[in-house]
């Protein structure tokens, strides 16, 4: 076990040199994180019977982690006056009940399997350089920013190439202006988190297709969390955990995702897609400012009290897409299948998982693994998941939640007999400013993803999350699509590249750079639950109209269009006829009962007037109702007229 007073090169990060620049000082708690071995991932096999039981120890053994490394933060003056409590009041009693907790799942897997072999050998934790001293520490990688980077940005699973090596040199040396550990709750991030995507140099590249390639793209519209669906579990890892993930994830589609759902919960939920089919769950860690604001969750297990302080960021865009194989066709997702990209725990396991990748709009041949960019004026944030394109035919997860699916090779081939499946691309925009580095984000401030807080929000714990919840119709639709080279989906407008729409209030995109890889055209549909809206709004004037194309030109889809979230163009009549219309009504498009355009004529304000076909009661002012008069009033003088004419006549008989 490290010493954590020892020179933070001991036990460093993977090569990376921080030197001391001062006279004999320790490493403080600030400069020092918590390297667990990782128990979750060397389980190749769990059985069934098992699969909860150790599900619940993995959990505790996070949890463990978690109280070690805030006891850690809080130690920092006792550390000083005594080299040796770190190690009786930190390590040594994390070591023992990891060793407790890990003999529990071995006995579990051995009650009704083959017991799993060296676990035991996990236990034993170590003290590790942050990489984010204070002052007195100057880190010395700035050079080679970049490292262990993907070179080849968005391509499946060709991660740690180093071909970004030397990019973004010029933000190394700058954490030590920073105090503490960095960032809102003092375990970062730091200034050497980021560098300015205009030093990056191009490096996203993809498989050429061979001829039978699937080429079709199938897009799915969900939203953007405007409603604010967050929590701290992971349904996957951590099955029946509350907490179980320590930080908070944004939920888009499904919206009853949370650590107790069961697969029946998850087939019978609601769902923001437009799209009623896709009851898939999206999910991903929140992304925060580091501006002192506090959110919900400020004094809340997964939130402030775990290091994810500061103010939750909604996407302006986030956009779904599945893509085919560059080789030949894919097959249908199994129902339920769960597939987990990139690592939560990066920092401490190693980059061999790594996937999430950051760039700009403007830049995206442009991809950064392990830095968050500093985007010019103009240019937004933009994250990247690319998932695991390859399924082993049987499983719908694994005990380590990756064995069961695989990405593809440079060329596009799935090894080891796994078939190609739609291939999920996440790409999820901010309207955020680059921080001020040279004061700590005081002007503007840091932003970091959500993360274990001993992982200290760095770039490459990002990770993304899917649980296939796919109508079978659906999917059969979606891998017809793709490989007979089309593009559908609730998503796709015009038959485009598909989208997702902005926030309800967009800013109108800026920077004039064309974007490497197509920027997706967006399509009406953002809000989190689908609704008719009573007074739809128009968008800005200043969008373009590629932003916010005409409703009426999107091809149909399996949903009447009434499903859609707020619309950001006038919507069609159809769809402004009735508030009634709701996400169940017919498949054709027509609301039930509502008009058309053709049964009235509008009224300019999107009203439909339609024909009446009942007969309505008379009601008004004397001016109206004395109309209805009139026949009473002739027949009063008619009977004055009779009773004169008699009168006469008996007169004259007299």
């Amino acid at each position: 076990m490290g010493n954590v007073y020892a020179s933070a090169t001991e036990g460093g990060q993977r090569g990376d040199s921080a030197q001391r620049s001062g006279t004999d000082r320790t490493l403080s708690s600030g400069a020092a994180t918590i390297d667990c071995p990782d128990v979750g991932d060397q389980l190749a096999f769990v059985p069934d019977e098992a699969r909860s039981e150790v599900d619940g120890e993995l959990a505790a053994l996070d949890q463990q982690i978690a109280e070690a490394y805030q006891r850690l933060q809080e130690s920092t003056q006792a550390m000083q006056q005594d080299s040796g409590f770190a190690d009786s009041a930190i390590m040594n009693p994390l070591k023992e009940k990891r060793a407790a907790t890990i003999e529990r799942i071995a006995i579990a897997i051995d009650r009704v399997g083959d017991r799993p072999q060296g676990i035991e050998d996990l236990a034993a934790c170590e003290f590790r350089a942050s990489g984010n001293q204070t002052g007195e520490w100057q880190d010395q990688n700035g050079d080679q920013n970049g490292d262990n980077q993907d070179g080849q940005g968005n391509q499946d699973g060709q991660d740690g190439q180093d071909q970004g090596d030397g990019q973004g040199d010029d933000q190394g040396g700058q954490e030590d202006q920073q105090s503490g550990n960095g960032g809102q709750a003092g375990n970062g991030p730091v200034a050497g988190d980021f560098a300015d995507i205009t030093t990056v140099q191009p490096n996203a590249q993809f498989p050429s297709p061979e001829n039978n390639a699937s080429r079709g793209t199938f897009a799915t519209s969900c939203g953007v969390n405007a409603n604010g669906l967050f929590n701290s579990d992971n349904v996957i890892v951590a099955p029946g955990v509350s907490n179980g993930a320590h930080h908070f994830h944004d939920y888009v589609g499904n919206q009853s995702n949370d650590a107790f759902a069961s697969n029946d919960d998850l087939a019978a939920a609601q769902t923001s897609c437009v799209d009623q089919g896709d009851r898939s769950s999206y999910f991903w860690p929140v992304l925060r400012l580091q501006n002192g604001a506090q959110e919900q969750d400020a004094q809340s297990p997964g939130g402030g009290i775990e290091g994810n302080a500061g103010e939750i960021v909604t996407p302006s865009q986030v956009t779904m897409t599945f893509v085919g194989n560059p080789r030949g066709q894919v097959v249908a997702m199994p129902k339920l299948l769960r597939i987990i990209t990139g690592d939560a725990k990066a920092f401490v396991n190693g980059n061999a998982n790594v996937n999430a990748s950051w760039s700009c709009t403007g830049f995206e041949d442009r991809q950064l693994k392990d830095k968050y960019p500093l985007c010019p004026q103009g240019s937004d944030v933009v994250r990247t998941f690319r998932f695991q394109s390859c399924w082993d035919g049987r499983n719908i997860d694994s005990a380590n939640h990756r064995t069961h699916v695989a990405f593809a090779d440079a060329a596009g081939n799935c090894a080891n007999d796994f078939q190609a499946i739609p291939q999920l691309v996440q790409r999820i925009v901010y309207d955020v400013d680059a921080p001020s580095l040279q004061d700590g984000g005081r002007t503007v401030p840091l932003f970091a993803v959500d993360s274990f807080p001993e992982q200290l929000h760095k770039p490459v714990t990002d990770h993304g999350d899917f649980i296939n919840v796919f109508d079978e119709d659906l999917m059969r639709e979606m891998v017809d699509c793709i490989n007979t080279g089309r593009q559908c989906g609730a998503g796709s407008s015009n038959g485009e590249d598909p989208g997702n729409s902005p926030a309800p209030t967009p800013d109108p995109p800026s920077g004039g750079t064309d974007e490497p890889t197509a920027d997706p055209t967006v399509t009406p549909g953002d809000d989190e639950t689908p609704e008719p809206s009573d007074s739809p709004s128009s968008p800005p004037s200043s969008l373009p109209s590629t932003q916010a194309p005409d409703p009426a030109s999107t091809p149909p889809t399996k949903e009447p269009v009434e499903a859609e979230p707020k619309a950001y163009t006038s919507p069609p009549a159809t769809q402004r006829a009735e508030s009634a219309a709701s996400p169940t009504d017919d498949a054709d498009g027509q609301a039930g009962g509502a008009a058309t355009a053709d049964e009235g004529n509008g009224n300019g304000n999107g009203d439909v007037s339609v024909p009446q076909t009942e007969p309505q009661a008379v009601t008004g002012d004397l001016a109206d109702t004395g109309t209805q008069l009139w026949p009473a009033g002739i027949g009063a003088v008619l009977l004055i007229a009779g009773f004169l004419m008699l009168r006469r006549i008996r007169q004259a008989s007299r």
